[in-house]
């Protein structure tokens, strides 16, 4: 049913007018229920990952994967020009102070949607990090679940739909092309090492088979005969059906890479400057313009260093600069190239991850149930991606996981416990995993269904980072502090770096010598090149949570609380900060 359908049905259930019924807290509730409902019938992907529906609804989702067609990608702005229109029938003045928070949310969701649409192009269909064909094998092989023998049906069916969705990338990339809207040359090279890397496996080895058939090998009630059929059938879309896909896919970016060149940024594109400037709004949720990002950026740089240097000094190195100092000091930390350090590695983020459970008790009432683990990136993507973290899943089937990526052979030995608490405990997964059990919260935000926002999530993790740091948790691990504020300086960095690419027309070799600590510089700055403007949201959202914290403090002296404060930010979730800044405000009135 259409929104506006929606509520001239609602409105005549009531003995009033359509404007007095939208007025009333209740239909406002019903409003927002809906408009999730009806945003997640359209978001087969979303909806598995999320879980949203129960029973035939969503078993019929599962079969099917989120649309990418033109046609459909205008249907959903149009629906957000509908919603917007339908949210401002509501009088604020009679909403509770959670449904105002819910209202400001989903109206900057649907700006932010509606602003970005003319902007499509500037993203690349097949860009390395983001790009089609990554996030159809990584939602396959790791977010689609195999709980039973449905669920396998399901995947298959799922497996179906991927070459067409390849070739309506393919379309799509072309025609952009002709349009004036191509990768980098050296983005375009990464990915066809991409295509290469995924084509280059036979396809009982392919990751959409070999990742089903050891989830299919965990369900204690699916016989082996049966296993191994689902599994050749799988082996028979990826041969007849994905792998001949993939490889047109990147026959045409072969064909493009002569017409490529080396600039970097979206300078260089129709639009770009706007386009630089949407994306830049909508990762930092803040109207900063770039030339003010950049300048926070080399303030914070110049900060950090000093702090760095008095830490370097303390251990005997005072030679280079603070990057060369850093690299050095990994490198003088690896371990044994034999054998393998990968599976000792793993079990140190598990031990580090284990401890900060411990630690945490002191600084937050507020935990998730659901537990977090620590998993080595897929080996198609590990050479490329960050480390980062997954969800769990609604339903108990899946933990909370920490993805880390261990390509080799130079590891980042100062950041173990950085990583750990950043993409873990006390970062990513209490924020998201303790959002999603919230009974509070309207369910899109448990779900970060509307307003989801890197500026507060990435935010967080960066600050759980420092709460870290301030309450000893790097004692007696000087390498561990140092790597903290590597950490932080990478952030820091960024905000130079992206904005230095997208608007000051920086050269890729200019990014990559600015330096990136601790980091592949090169994968870091293709990175930004690709995703414009989201790797200022850390830093950004990190400096408006300590900005607040300390407004807090300043306020309620002596009745402050960590723990209260920490309370108040998790149960508002993942809000853009102007909201969460009015939370926090409003916090703090309470206490007074």
């Amino acid at each position: 049913m259409k929104l506006s359908r929606f509520l001239l049905v609602l409105a005549g259930c009531l003995p009033l007018s359509l404007p007095s019924v939208l007025a009333t807290n209740p239909a406002f509730d019903t409003w927002v229920d809906h408009l999730t409902a009806e945003t997640m019938r359209a978001d087969p992907s979303g909806a598995t990952r999320t879980q949203f529906f129960t029973g035939a609804e969503q078993d019929a989702l599962d079969r099917q994967l989120t649309p990418i067609t033109k046609a459909y990608k205008a249907e959903r702005v149009d629906f957000a020009r509908r919603a917007l229109a339908e949210l401002a029938r509501f009088d604020r003045a009679q909403l509770d102070p959670q449904q105002l928070v819910s209202a400001r949310i989903i109206e900057w969701d649907l700006q932010e949607r509606i602003k970005a649409a003319p902007f499509e192009d500037h993203l690349f269909v097949f860009n390395q990090f983001w790009g089609l064909h990554v996030t159809l094998v990584n939602f396959l092989s790791q977010t689609h679940p195999v709980r039973h023998r449905r669920d396998i049906e399901n995947y298959l069916a799922r497996l179906e739909l991927v070459a067409g969705q390849i070739d309506e990338g393919i379309a799509q990339a072309r025609d952009a092309a002709q349009r004036g809207f191509l990768m980098p040359d050296f983005i375009t090279r990464s990915v066809i090492g991409q295509f290469d890397r995924f084509l280059g496996d036979a396809p009982a080895q392919n990751v959409l088979v070999a990742s089903l058939d050891e989830r299919a090998a965990r369900l204690g009630d699916l016989p082996p005969a049966d296993r191994a059929a689902f599994v050749a059938a799988a082996a028979q879309i990826v041969r007849g059906q994905i792998i001949p896909a993939f490889a047109r896919a990147r026959s045409l970016l072969q064909v493009q890479l002569p017409q490529t060149t080396a600039d970097a940024g979206l300078w260089r594109l129709p639009g770009g400057a706007e386009a630089y400037a949407v994306r830049l709004g909508y990762y930092t949720t803040t109207n900063l313009t770039p030339q003010q990002v950049h300048e926070t950026g080399r303030r914070e740089v110049a900060r950090i260093e000093a702090e760095m240097d008095r830490l370097f000094r303390q251990l005997g190195y005072t030679e280079g600069s603070i990057i060369e100092r850093c690299a050095k000091l990994n490198l003088d930390s690896q371990p044994p190239a034999d054998p393998d350090p990968r599976p000792g590695l793993l079990a140190r983020h598990e031990e580090i991850l284990a401890d900060a459970v411990r630690r945490s008790q002191s600084l937050f009432d507020l935990q998730p149930q659901a537990p977090c683990i620590v998993k080595r990136e897929p080996p198609f993507t590990e050479n490329t991606a960050a480390a980062h973290y997954s969800t769990p899943a609604r339903d108990g089937s899946r933990p909370g996981i920490f993805w880390a990526p261990l390509p080799g052979p130079v590891f980042r030995m100062l950041n173990l416990r950085t990583l750990t608490y950043h993409e873990a405990i006390p970062g990513h997964h209490f924020q998201l995993a303790v959002m999603q059990e919230l009974p509070g919260l309207p369910r899109f935000r448990q779900d970060r269904i509307f307003g989801a926002n890197s500026a507060n999530s990435e935010g967080w993790a960066l600050y759980a980072e420092q709460l870290a740091a301030e309450n000893g948790w790097y004692e007696g691990d000087p390498k561990g502090q140092i790597g903290q504020l590597e950490a932080e300086l990478f952030r820091a960095r960024r905000l130079v770096v992206d904005t230095g690419i997208h608007t000051l027309r920086w050269t890729r070799q200019q990014a990559i010598d600015y330096g990136l600590p601790g980091m592949n510089a090169a994968t870091e700055v293709d990175r930004y090149v690709v995703i414009p403007g989201q790797a200022c949201s850390y830093k950004i959202g990190q400096l408006k949570i300590l900005e607040l914290r300390a407004k807090a403090r300043a306020a309620l002296a002596g009745r402050f609380s960590i723990k209260e404060f920490h309370n108040v930010v998790l149960r508002a979730g993942n809000v853009p900060l102007s909201v969460l800044e009015s939370i926090v405000d409003d916090w703090i009135t309470a206490q007074r």
